[in-house]
């Protein structure tokens, strides 16, 4: 149950509580501001290497290579005050020829622009006065070979720096320290050739790279070398793949950039030489919450345009950046936000085990929102966000419990008898998750693995921008590591409830998190109804398992021989006779495993065995599988404990009506 202060927990039982409701409209998905780019210009330079930095003065330096055809001349580039209106045509040639990669990085007034030449020559000419003047280019040492496919660079806030380049299948790092430049550094990993690498400090050197693995497959990867932050200083984490494609399907990987604002955000470029050949930017983000060793990335989306090179990231005052020779995009940074309680007149929040709606309608009577989805109602179209509190006014005045987020689906006027209201349908993240589909087949513990049942719904919730929190779990959820796959084409939903099927646990989601709980038969009541908080009506079911015995097969690998469990609930058995539920996963390796399983599918029986539902006035820090204790003296129940599998919350000001439904279960 979420927490509530004494004011609202008292207001909330009284019987001539004064409800109340906060609604609000915003433009973020997932807890990550939702960006709006505006296209600043449009050029005709060619599509080829490039590279942004906004040093702090807020000016916009770019650096850009000429393709082959035009001697791979390196480019410069700053735009003092950068806005609509600005030139970003002209250009300054540094009198550098023969480049193979571009990299540009900023802190305070230095701004650096690195380059590999033809020669293996690495060189960097440095600006101490935010691009406006730059010194003679330095030499900073060579590369192995003339096969270099991505360099990236990032400051540290101490003026240290470092510099990253792909050279064939190892990705190289340099770092300049205290003034001076150390000897390069190879990664530890064994892939295939690679094509590009982006560069992001934040206690560690935040890395994304694009390239083949091993088997030939196309992928990107987050990966970190360590500065002492997550990962000890000079150390490689383990690659963590956000995107894959198959070798041999015509699919490539290229040039990521990436930078931080409210989460770590990139973009990189999906090449496909088939039929219909394009190259397009993707752009994605971490999951807010989440280490960057973590790997959870919101499922990368494309961006209308057409690039190979990729589109440059950076930020600065109000405002991010993307930039590619041919053009400049920017976005406000700022969060909206868009009051509407006061024009509420209905709404009605469904919450289940694997469903969760919202549906609201505000007043139109004048035509205030004729237009949703323009000017200052842009976020009341499909996409916004409505965060919905349930609340009272006590003596410290208005009071809520903040938590609920939809995600607005579909809207539609109304208009009879002279009046006239807007009709809003959204819903909560499971409905993110079933319109999420796999965009190739996901695979884990193939063979032998070490990843778990939580990690793995940790991945899937992060695609649509969900982090997951542990409330309790059970041993399963956390030690139990399956050979589970999603094909092409399964949704998100149908994938998060069979990994639970494996497991005792549930979720729940609210906002931008989804919380796992682990249910356990002596769980304490966390609130009463029945007392001080008045039932109004109550229906309650017990009734027969639907299974009370329960048996499970599994397979020993190493002994070649099938693992067999079975669970009862003899009491059932000795009414009912038995009903047999038989579960066969060769996941499961020893009789241990075997019996977790039965024991969690007898567990899920035994809930759902108890049925019914309470009414009661609206309690505003209810959650699902909260244990509430239930007092109904006509029904013979004396502080019952039951399980809360169900929220329904009603609000019509105009009928008097704001009321919950709870469905309940067992314990």
């Amino acid at each position: 149950m979420r927490s509530l202060t004494a004011t609202l927990l008292a207001a909330q039982k009284q019987a001539s509580a004064t409800p109340g409701i906060k609604l609000t409209a915003r433009n973020d998905f997932g807890g990550v501001v939702r960006y709006d780019w505006e296209r600043l210009y449009s050029g005709d330079e060619a599509d080829y290497y490039h590279a942004l930095a906004v040093p702090g003065d807020g000016s916009l330096v770019r650096a850009r290579l000429t393709p082959a055809g035009e001697s791979r001349q390196l480019y410069r580039q700053r735009v003092a005050s950068p806005g609509p209106g600005s030139d970003f045509s002209q250009w300054v040639y540094t009198g550098q020829y023969d480049c193979l990669a571009v990299a540009a990085a900023a802190l305070g007034a230095e701004v650096s622009i690195f380059w590999i030449k033809y020669n293996r020559e690495i060189r960097r000419i440095v600006s101490a006065d935010y691009g406006a003047s730059w010194g003679s280019p330095e030499l900073i040492d060579y590369t192995p070979t003339t096969s270099v496919h991505g360099m990236a660079a990032a400051y540290k806030p101490n003026g240290d720096l470092a510099i990253f380049f792909a050279d064939q299948a190892i990705l190289y790092v340099q770092q300049r320290t205290g003034g001076q430049w150390q000897a390069r550094v190879a990664w530890d990993k064994s892939t295939g050739d690679l094509s590009g690498v982006a560069a992001a400090y934040d206690g560690d050197w935040n890395l994304l790279a694009t390239g083949q693995d091993a088997s030939g497959d196309d992928k990107l990867w987050a990966l970190v070398y360590g500065d002492g932050g997550e990962a000890g200083a000079g150390t490689w984490s383990a690659l963590k793949e956000l995107a894959s494609a198959p070798s041999g399907g015509d699919y490539e990987y290229r040039q990521p950039f990436l930078d931080k604002t409210d989460a770590y955000r990139c973009f990189f470029s999906e090449v496909f030489t088939g039929t219909e050949a394009y190259s397009r930017p993707f752009h994605a983000h971490a999951v807010p919450g989440s280490a960057f060793t973590d790997g959870l990335w919101r499922e990368p989306v494309p961006f209308d345009l057409s690039q190979e090179y990729g589109l440059a990231l950076a930020h600065h005052g109000d405002y991010a950046w993307l930039s590619c020779p041919r053009g400049v995009w920017r976005a406000a940074l700022a969060p909206r936000t868009l009051e509407i309680s006061a024009d509420c007149l209905a709404a009605r929040v469904e919450l289940g085990e694997t469903s969760g709606a919202l549906t609201v309608e505000l007043r139109n009577d004048d035509g205030r929102y004729a237009a949703p989805g323009e000017g200052e109602l842009i976020d009341l179209a499909p996409g916004g966000r409505l965060d919905f509190s349930s609340g009272y006014i006590t003596s410290q005045g208005e009071e809520y419990s903040d938590g609920l987020s939809f995600y607005l689906e579909s809207g539609e006027h109304t208009s009879a008898g002279g009046a006239a209201s807007l009709l809003l349908h959204a819903r909560d993240g499971w409905g993110a998750l079933a319109g999420w589909r796999a965009r190739c087949q996901l695979r884990w513990n193939k063979g032998s693995g070490d990843t778990s049942v939580r990690e793995i719904l940790a991945f899937i919730l992060a695609r649509v921008g969900l982090k997951l929190s542990v409330v309790s779990a059970s041993a399963a959820a956390t030690g139990f590591c399956p050979d589970f796959t999603v094909s092409a084409g399964n949704d998100g939903a149908a994938a998060v409830r069979k990994l639970l099927s494996f497991i005792p646990d549930c979720i729940f989601i609210e906002g931008d998190t989804a919380y796992l709980v682990n249910p356990l038969a002596d769980d304490e009541a966390v609130y009463s109804y029945g007392t001080g908080h008045a039932v109004r009506e109550g229906r309650y079911a017990g009734g027969a398992l639907t299974a009370n015995r329960v048996q499970v097969e599994g397979y020993d690998e190493g002994a070649d021989e099938l693992v067999v469990a079975e669970i009862f609930d003899w009491g059932e058995i000795g009414r009912l006779n038995d009903r047999l539920l038989q579960v066969s996963d060769r996941n499961i390796a020893t009789v241990a495993e075997a019996a977790a399983r039965g024991q969690a599918c007898l567990r899920r029986a035994e809930i759902e065995a108890f049925g019914g539902a309470i009414a009661v006035p609206v309690n505003c820090g209810q959650q699902l599988y909260d244990v509430v204790s239930v007092t109904d003296g006509r029904a013979g129940l004396n502080a019952a404990r039951r399980r809360v599998l169900g929220i329904t919350t009603v609000y019509r000001p105009r009928r008097g009506e704001y009321h919950q439904s709870l469905r309940l279960g067992a314990v």
